[in-house]
């Protein structure tokens, strides 16, 4: 029996790119055939095998080819080139809705993917109660799709998709959409369909479940695959270029600021200046992800050593300050000031939150704005992070607050290692103390 359950070999997607429409119309009429395209190698010569029961990370930044590829393994494009060869039934989530019928209800939409996927309808009849339990929609299962909301659409999708007894199971980015507590419960299933022996293919910008539920890795870079590997030999490679892509930003951006030793200023409201400007000054950086429901607006971020001079070049395990100033688009009784800080691949790391700490803020007033600063400490191994801020207003006290504003990688910091300090190689580090007592068998 064959244990490959997908071969892909030497595959190629090129498209036809035309600076205006009208060259379209021109190359198609030319009487000799003239060219008024380029070409476009969203998947250039690719080529990997996943074997029966195996889960397969693929990784690359958005436009790297991710999406493309599923979508000819899956029948869906077609390649300009190469050959894919998949053993055993497929069942796909690749966009939310893919397949569905609008009009149709959640029950005639399952029983027509069922039908799409090679199903009689006897058969879908014993599998309904399965995926209409998993997808936990209520009511709204006996209503028109055309009705459900991005979550009610992942659930169904997602439900149908674990539930009919495929052989490999490919998954794409479509589950960003749905809550936390229904991500967990199918990053579980699909844990326990791996237990069962069950083919994954699987898309995402999550690092850390490409780490933990795949076997594999398959980094894609502008549609070529660049590392077939160990998982997570793959997901270091791709944290490593993410590294390297940022030094490089920094230094085109001139970011060369040094940890100065100037006059440490003391911790208290007289001495503290405003080094951040008082109006609108974030604007779009890269890599930066905004939201909120717009009660207020966080005008300008930065971070400062103790002399408070800007800098980005943190030292480890050294004290700095964090700096914002934030307008209030509504009268509130109190606010939440959050400064987060991750990883390049996206996990949180460290938050300093205002009331964790024990202090609470004031009243405010529409059109007010307010200045926090934040003094740090940094226990971080050498790398490059990145920094969040958020405003927010706490519906129910350190367990729900509701976004007013929240910028996620508001900046980018490099923490590095200076003598006399040691460096270490978790990612934190905090001195204890230890004891050690021998004992003997007499003992």
């Amino acid at each position: 029996m064959n244990d490959i359950a997908i071969k892909v070999k030497n595959l190629t997607k090129i498209y036809h790119l035309y600076d205006k429409p009208q060259d379209r119309l021109k190359e198609a009429l030319h009487p000799f055939k003239k060219n008024y395209h380029h070409d476009f190698h969203a998947i250039d010569d690719v080529s990997f095998e996943v074997k029966r029961g195996e889960t397969v990370g693929i990784i690359g930044k958005n436009g790297a080819g991710k999406s493309t590829l599923l979508k000819m393994i899956t029948g869906v494009l077609t390649p300009t080139s190469g050959t894919i060869e998949v053993n055993g039934k497929v069942a796909s989530l690749l966009e939310l809705g893919a397949g569905f019928n609008p009009e149709m209800t959640g029950i005639e939409n399952i029983y027509l993917n069922g039908t799409l996927m090679g199903f009689s309808q006897e058969e879908m009849a014993k599998k309904v109660d399965a995926i209409v339990e998993f997808a936990n929609i209520g009511e709204f299962i006996y209503q028109p799709v055309k009705m459900y909301s991005s979550g009610m659409f992942a659930r169904l999708a997602f439900s149908v998709a674990i539930n009919v007894d495929a052989d490999i199971l490919i998954v794409d980015e479509a589950l960003s959409v749905g809550d936390m507590l229904f991500q967990a419960k199918c990053i579980s299933k699909m844990s326990a369909l791996m237990e069962e022996g069950m083919t994954i293919l699987f898309v995402s910008h999550d690092i850390h479940a490409v780490r933990s539920l795949c076997t594999r890795g398959v980094y894609l870079v502008n549609g070529k695959s660049v590392l077939v590997a160990d998982a997570g030999e793959v997901v270091d490679r791709y944290i490593n270029d993410d590294q390297k892509a940022v030094n490089e930003q920094l230094k085109a951006m001139g970011h060369t600021h040094k940890h100065t030793d100037g006059e440490i200023i003391e911790f208290n409201q007289e001495n503290i200046p405003t080094m951040v400007r008082l109006e609108p000054s974030i604007g779009d950086k890269e890599g930066m992800v905004r939201h909120g429901d717009k009660g207020a607006e966080i005008l300008d971020f930065g971070v400062f050593d103790l002399a408070f001079n800007r800098t980005d070049q943190l030292i480890s395990k050294e004290n700095y300050y964090i700096q914002f100033s934030a307008l209030f688009h509504e009268d509130l009784p109190t606010f939440v000031a959050t400064t987060t800080l991750f990883s390049l691949d996206g996990e949180q790391l460290l938050a300093w939150i205002n009331t964790q700490d024990g202090v609470d803020f004031p009243a405010v007033s529409k059109g007010d704005i307010v200045v926090i600063t934040i003094k740090i400490n940094l226990p971080l191994r050498q790398n490059i992070y990145k920094l969040g801020a958020s405003i927010e207003y706490p519906t129910i006290p350190l367990i729900q607050h509701r976004f007013l504003d929240m910028i996620k990688g508001i900046e980018v910091i490099n923490v590095n290692f200076e003598s006399p300090t040691k460096p270490f190689h978790s990612v934190f580090y905090s001195k204890g103390e230890y004891l050690l007592k021998k004992v003997t068998k007499e003992d």
